[in-house]
């Protein structure tokens, strides 16, 4: 894949500027300073754990051939694999790779694709010969995904348009423009952001009839996401798919995968699938986690 010099987390800035920007009229919202300031400390982490993520996770060594394979709906949980967004890299996953090795998995693998790919259905493809890869040194059938942002994407794109289907039981999105976003206009000089726009050919291929696809789908959508214009469009909408959409407020794009509700939220939907029907929604910007409660199920 090519790759072009770039700043990283800047696709990220400009949002989160227009978001400081609101903050200082007349009273802001309390929960839109919180979110600011919370992204703002995020941003500021991440800025400092980045340079340590650009190097590829070392990979264990395969089992011997004569290995019997484990399947995934065994006594064994399946391997965990972690996909970064758009100019990011498995730095971001630290915290939830960390509550996720506390609770008992320990199968898990951070995947670094190229910061700048041209397009998104090389990157499905690529992500699906690491995911042969995976189950073949692990014994295991099936993988799951947590996506976050266009990790998200990517690993949808495999799942409903290259038979990933059979490979990964249960794919998590956090914050991932399913219906294409329009933030950042000035981004649209880089084809994959292109793709990632409404109406893009990528976006329409993904609402094309998807009939038998096995992945369960959970996507995790904030009010407050500064990426996801409109915010709604972080919700996976299709007829064809096992879908749950959980509505989160009060966390902005940086925050979803480094909040401990949402971590628990999605070593729920891990261990029992999908999570359980709470309502109308919650607030995790103040307390323990709630989600939306209709699950979009086909």
């Amino acid at each position: 894949m090519q790759i072009q010099p770039f700043f990283p987390l800047s696709p990220l800035l400009p949002p989160l500027l227009r978001q400081v920007s609101r903050v200082r009229e007349a009273s802001p919202p309390p929960a839109l300073l919180r979110a600011t300031a919370l992204d703002l400390a995020i941003l500021t982490g991440h800025l400092v754990l980045y340079p340590a993520g650009i190097i590829q996770e070392r990979r264990a060594a395969p089992l011997p051939p004569e290995a019997p394979q484990v399947p995934a709906d065994g006594r064994e949980r399946p391997p965990v694999v972690l996909l970064h967004g758009l100019v990011d890299n498995r730095s971001v996953f630290v915290m939830l790779r960390r509550s996720l090795a506390r609770n008992g998995w320990d199968r898990l693998i951070s995947l670094n694709y190229s910061p700048l790919t041209f397009d998104i259905r090389s990157a499905a493809e690529l992500l699906g010969q690491h995911i042969e890869e995976i189950c073949v040194r692990t014994g295991h059938r099936q993988v799951d995904v947590i996506g976050h942002s266009m990790g998200g994407l990517i690993a949808r794109y495999y799942a409903q348009r290259l038979g990933g289907d059979s490979r990964i039981r249960t794919l998590v999105t956090l914050g991932t423009p399913h219906e294409g976003t329009t933030v950042v206009p000035f981004a649209d000089a880089h084809p994959v952001v292109r793709q990632m726009r409404p109406g893009s050919g990528l976006i329409d291929e993904l609402r094309l009839p998807a009939p038998g696809c096995r992945t369960r789908f959970v996507s995790f959508w904030s009010d407050m996401d500064q990426l996801m214009d409109p915010v709604e469009t972080a919700r996976i909408e299709h007829p064809d798919l096992l879908a749950q959409n959980v509505r989160v407020s009060g966390l902005g794009h940086l925050t979803l995968p480094v909040h401990p509700a949402v971590a628990a939220g999605v070593r729920h939907v891990l261990e029992s699938g999908f999570l359980p029907d709470l309502g109308s929604g919650i607030d995790l910007g103040e307390g323990p986690p709630t989600t939306e409660g209709p699950a979009s199920v086909a």
